[in-house]
């Protein structure tokens, strides 16, 4: 199996605004029947990005989380991500992974995930893409078995 590897640059400007979860590897964190899945990336006043993730769960209820992201590196497609209450995000070993791992160049779809494999998403600027523009994010994954997931 080979290394995961994040893409060698992100344009964090290019990136902020609002992002639809296409697809994604099944979390813990999401319930399974969770609809209208979006993030939202904004900047904070102190330079780390804002994280604004929505959706309504399995009862038609909104829920939300807010976290925090920052950029692990030079080449900002690394970040790492906090959404313990903000009082609380000085706990060592509450960041995780997220990683930027494919991006279209106008910026309209991505394939993130994190490098031990556990998480996967597919985003897009768009509540729905193509199977053709799904497919050609999902399958050179499959094929590499870097998550282990059945295009």
């Amino acid at each position: 199996m080979g290394e995961v590897t994040a893409i060698p640059r992100l344009d964090l400007n290019r990136y902020l605004g609002r992002w639809y979860e296409i697809v994604r590897l099944p979390l813990k964190y999401e319930e399974d029947a969770a609809t209208d899945i979006t993030a939202d990336y904004s900047l904070d006043n102190d330079g780390k990005i804002r994280v604004d993730n929505r959706c309504f769960d399995n009862n038609n209820q909104p829920k939300q989380a807010l976290g925090q992201a920052e950029p692990v590196d030079a080449t900002n497609a690394k970040l790492k991500v906090n959404f313990l209450p903000a009082a609380l995000r000085w706990i060592p070993f509450t960041d995780g992974d997220y990683w930027v791992l494919k991006i279209d160049p106008e910026y309209r779809v991505a394939l993130v995930g994190t490098p031990d494999r556990k998480f996967l998403w597919v985003i897009a600027r768009e509540s729905a893409i193509s199977e053709s523009t799904l497919e050609d994010y999902l399958v050179p994954i499959h094929k590499q078995q870097v998550f282990g997931i059945i295009a």
